[in-house]
């Protein structure tokens, strides 16, 4: 027995090899030493800083950071949620492999997980495997820094595998997975790659009630669904923390109501429209998935020597060799991309053969969540179901970049290759004729879409960018740029159709008998593979890496921040002009910054720059103690400038305005001397008894990030402004070692009244949702384990 159970592991172990092997040869800069420069991990190093020497300094973690936007919770940023304990298997199936290899690694073995699930053939569950992997956006978002979305990408396969077991009767074990792979998938922090899958698995349950009812099965149908939102429950309640932190912290953020009635037509209960599709896939550019330069690949492509765009810049500059080196070649509908969302031009084929051959059930769920999720891409180019999900499906806009439903396309396109592929190999046999049949109809589909791509690519596209003419207007050969466009359009198309060609003849060759069922699976895998890989390493290749301390060093001081670093102040703020300063984290690496760099700042900040920041409201920046300014100075030199209207950490103010809401707040703000009046909304019951000191002093006398201390003396009661972002969902003020309430003002601002004489004044970040989070995980993580045990003990029993 022992021997059989161990043979039965030899596939896999191979199988697991052969994963290792495939990632690290493409990621083979690594085994030098070398690391990945990813632009979104440079940028959480400079959102990160002061948290991580907090939590050095203090062994604690702050759970709230200075850093950037003025303030803001540290729970999208880093923190340990140390009472998960499931987070550890996902380090096991990463295999322990550096990043980004681990990742890729993930897609490999989920997906292959999945394969194994359904009883494919472990060599074809490579394949597939290799197939889902390599989709080229899940390289892309490598190369960016993406790391959150591509470690919960890697679980969208074995959270459906896991989810398919159950219905399919393995209750305990599908059960139990499902918990898993539910715990470690939220664990990953990017809801929106687990929303977008919950909307599949719903589609899922929705097929299976209506099959269930109709095979007076409801009593069995509805025992699973509650065995699967027992997992799911279990599941997120080890990541209980982290998710009510979140939900909390979100409907003060961007993804939340705003207050403001202005442009309420493009607003919604969570994200602005316009900001939600802001990327939204044109509905011509999901050609990409089996065309990668359907649209001109990424924003700053790549030209040759033999291309039109170098001949013409050759003739007016010296430096065209440099220049086609990033080229506009990308002309589809999104604002700037760094490449396409290429599935495989033999994958894409497969699949489409594969909707022929697979189950009734199978592919009524999959064609629905295939054209739901392509629909939804396609966000503000296809308003009417973008409208509907943003106004009444809940959730559905708290998310940005909606062309992100293309990594469930990712998915469900090779799974159906994968499984089209078994039912040739299984049904050759039975129905030779049927399938060559069913051959000739999908390659005339795919290919010939191909073909007519080649023959008249002009007929259907005009390939204009919205920048070309501003190139135009600076003397850029905008005429050969386009032409270009053309060219790689035509070139990929034929790249596409002869891959088709090969695979399907190879297939015809299988099914007429002249190969064998291995050589098929090698020829198509090694095929597949050759194709992505080419594909991607347009996008992510060793070019991408540095040495490792070029690296962990992101950021280097210019002579602004070493002439602010010498400031012995305790606290103040920066704003650097010489930086996108509302996109950029490395003011943050070095200073407590006006700016910073996170899609999820709170919602009232992002009102104050839209209204008055971006402007550049001199009034605003003193109340939020902006010491300094980093301006350019000669040869573009970084410079500090010193603001000596700053108006410090705290003060008292003459006057309390009272007003009706937040657009009299909002407005109130930019008219009054804030120095000696205070906005306040009228829902604060605050205390209007009090007499202006002029004498009257308040200093900041100690900083933490999640602590400040300050000392007060009046000779009568006060009223103080801080400095200090207001966020009551777990700042608390303290007087003299008592509880005390503070109140919001000048539209983002805390406040309170300030009894006359001295007095010791504290704010602390204590959220309490944060320590019963933790209570909950850690039990919930307990109880998991417990349950992966007692399974595991079964099933190797």
């Amino acid at each position: 027995m022992k021997n059989i159970q161990l043979k039965s592991l030899v596939p896999h172990l191979i199988s697991v090899l052969v994963f290792v092997c495939i990632t690290m040869v493409y990621f083979s800069p690594l085994l030098k030493g070398d690391k990945l420069k990813q632009s979104d991990i440079v940028s959480f190093k400079g959102m990160a800083q002061e948290i991580v020497e907090h939590r050095d300094t203090y062994d604690e973690d702050p759970l709230w950071t200075n850093s950037m936007f003025s303030g803001m919770p540290a729970y999208q940023i880093s923190v340990l949620y140390t009472s998960n304990l499931i987070k550890g298997f996902s380090k096991l199936f990463r295999l322990y492999l550096p990043n980004p290899s681990g990742y890729v690694f993930l897609y490999l073995l989920g997906f292959y997980f999945l394969l194994v699930s359904l009883s494919i053939d472990y060599r074809l569950a490579i394949v597939g495997a290799i197939a889902f992997a390599f989709s080229s956006y899940f390289f892309i978002i490598i190369e960016a820094g993406h790391n959150t979305k591509a470690h919960a990408i890697g679980y969208l396969a074995p959270v459906l595998a896991s989810v398919l077991m159950v219905y399919r009767g393995k209750i305990l074990l599908g059960g139990v997975l499902t918990a898993l792979f539910t715990s470690l998938m939220i664990s990953a922090n990017h809801f929106q790659i687990t929303y977008y899958l919950v909307v599949v698995l719903i589609i899922i349950g929705l097929i299976n009630l209506f099959q269930s009812i109709k095979n007076k099965e409801l009593n069995s149908f509805l025992k699973r669904v509650a065995i699967l939102l027992l997992a799911g429950s279990l599941g997120l309640l080890t990541n209980i923390t982290s998710f009510l932190t979140t939900t909390e912290y979100g409907a003060e953020s961007m993804r939340g109501q705003s207050e403001l009635t202005s442009d309420i037509s493009d607003k919604t209960s969570g994200l602005d429209k316009s900001y939600a599709t802001n990327w939204s896939y044109g509905i011509a550019e999901s050609f990409t998935l089996f065309i990668p330069n359907f649209h001109g690949g990424s924003s700053g492509s790549e030209l040759t020597t033999d291309s039109q765009t170098y001949k013409e810049l050759k003739k007016r500059t010296s430096n065209a060799k440099q220049l086609i080196k990033q080229l506009p070649m990308y002309w589809g509908d999104q604002p700037f991309t760094s490449g396409p969302v290429y599935a495989g031009a033999i994958v894409f084929f497969l699949f489409v053969f594969g909707l022929f051959l697979i189950s009734p059930i199978t592919r009524i769920w999959i064609l629905t969540s295939f054209v739901l999720m392509l629909a939804l891409s396609w966000g503000k180019n296809f308003m009417p179901l973008t409208d509907f999900f943003l106004d009444y499906v809940p959730g559905y806009n708290k998310f940005r970049a909606v062309s992100t439903t293309l990594v469930i396309v990712e998915l469900l396109i090779p799974f159906v290759a994968i499984l089209g592929l078994q039912k040739i190999i299984e049904f050759k046999s039975e129905n030779k004729d049927l399938l060559v049949k069913k051959l000739a109809i999908s390659s005339a589909i795919v290919g010939g879409l191909c073909l007519v791509f080649i023959l008249m690519p002009k007929t259907f596209f005009d390939f204009v960018a919205s920048g070309d003419e501003q190139l135009k207007s600076i003397g850029w050969p905008v005429d050969a740029i386009q032409a270009d466009r053309v060219s790689m359009f035509v070139s990929d198309a034929w790249r596409s159709l002869i891959l088709i060609l090969i695979s399907g003849a190879a297939i015809f060759l299988f099914l007429s008998n002249t190969i064998k069922k291995n050589v098929l699976i090698v020829l198509v895998g090694v095929l597949i593979l050759g194709d992505m890989w080419m594909v991607n390493k347009r996008y992510l290749n060793d070019d991408n890496f540095l040495a490792s301390r070029k690296v962990e060093q992101p950021f280097v001081k210019s002579i602004a921040d070493q002439q602010i670093l010498k400031d012995k102040d305790i606290n103040f703020r920066v704003y650097n002009t010489t930086v996108s300063p509302f996109n950029d984290a490395s003011t943050s690496y070095f200073h407590k910054s006006i700016g910073g760099y996170h899609g999820a700042k709170l919602k009232r900040y992002q009102e104050i720059i839209d209204e008055y920041l971006s402007k550049r409201q001199i009034n605003i920046f003193n109340m939020l103690n902006t010491k300094y300014f980093i301006i350019n100075g000669q040869n573009n030199t970084p410079v500090a400038q010193l603001n000596p209207d700053a108006f410090g950490n705290a003060w008292f103010v003459k006057e309390v305005i009272k007003v009706e809401n937040a657009d009299q707040e909002i407005k109130q703000i930019g008219l009054v001397d804030l120095k000696s009046q205070a906005v306040v909304d009228k829902r604060f019951d605050y205390s209007s008894q009090f007499e202006f000191d002029s004498l009257a002093t308040i200093k900041l006398t100690s900083y933490k990030a999640n602590e400040l201390v300050y000392q007060s003396k009046s000779s009568s009661n006060q009223f103080a402004v801080f400095s200090e972002v207001f966020y009551d969902k777990g700042w608390n003020a303290y007087i003299n070692g008592e509880l005390v309430p503070h109140y919001r003002a000048n539209y983002i601002l805390r406040a309170m009244n300030i009894p006359a004489g001295e007095n010791k004044i504290e704010f602390k970040f204590e959220p309490q949702t944060f320590k019963t989070g933790q209570q909950i995980s850690l039990a919930s993580s307990i109880i998991l384990l417990l349950l992966i045990l007692g399974v595991a003990y079964k099933e190797f029993k």
